[in-house]
């Protein structure tokens, strides 16, 4: 079993930034891929930004360029950095991991991003 906890969730104007940070823990796991997704309220939840253990990223157009994903395996930890954040970013962020081997995926509780002036 692994266990998820974001951090760095807040409010900021439009134009701010926000660093997202995820640890993941738990006994002998290791991950595959790890990411964000983030749902707003009343809409479906939706890949932000993904990497692989071997540092490959996905990343969807509506943030690229403000947004960068990076990991640090030897933490388990994934931070998704977030700048020129717009209001229409305002969601629920969550973090995301796969378990090499059997695959299974793991879900965080969420950290709240709120960008309004």
């Amino acid at each position: 079993q692994v266990q998820l906890v974001e951090s760095g969730g807040g409010s900021v104007q439009p134009g701010g930034s926000l660093t997202l940070s995820c640890v993941a823990s738990g006994s002998n796991f290791r991950l595959n891929a790890m990411g964000w997704f983030r749902q707003a309220p009343g809409k479906q939840r939706n890949l932000v930004a993904v990497i692989n253990s071997a540092g490959t990223k996905t990343i969807i157009d509506s943030v690229k360029g403000r947004f960068t994903i990076s990991r640090d395996s030897a933490k388990n930890t994934v931070y998704l950095q977030m700048n020129s954040l717009k209001p229409e970013d305002t969601a629920i962020y969550l973090c995301y991991a796969v378990a090499a081997g059997q695959g299974s995926a793991y879900w965080g509780q969420g950290t709240q991003v709120t960008v309004s002036s």
